[in-house]
């Protein structure tokens, strides 16, 4: 993943944020719109991008765009710099590839203790039961 040219085909748009906020709400564009042509990016390899398409599915539109937005500050500028931190934040999470489980056997011991405690268990429990005379 190469991040500089990442950032560069990052594509933005200021909208106005949605919500109360009076005058100053209704004549500010805070709110920052971010998206990314996931298909035709040059900054991720074939792999990484199918990887990010099959893990993020649900953020992806129909075009293969990932759409984020953020309008969290009254300031256009933070809500890029926060938009663009979560964007790569999501990347970064979609990328990891999780360890392969190696399927283990119980050693015998631990065998042994599970049936002597079941068998204990047992025990206890019959002993609870009237006796037969």
């Amino acid at each position: 993943m190469d991040k500089e040219t990442i950032l560069k085909e990052l594509q933005f748009k200021a909208v106005r944020s949605s919500g109360p906020g009076g005058q100053h709400a209704n004549k500010v564009s805070s709110k920052v719109e971010l998206s990314f042509d996931l298909e035709n990016s040059s900054g991720l390899s074939e792999t990484e991008k199918s990887r990010i398409s099959k893990k993020l599915v649900s953020k992806l539109t129909n075009e293969g765009i990932l759409i984020f937005q953020c309008d969290e500050s009254r300031s256009q500028h933070k809500n890029k710099d926060l938009v663009i931190k979560r964007f790569f934040d999501v990347l970064e999470t979609a990328l990891i590839v999780k360890k392969k489980r190696k399927a283990s056997k119980p050693s015998k011991s631990a065998i042994e203790k599970r049936l002597k405690s079941k068998k204990a268990n047992a025990e206890k429990k019959a002993n609870r039961n009237k006796p037969d005379f």
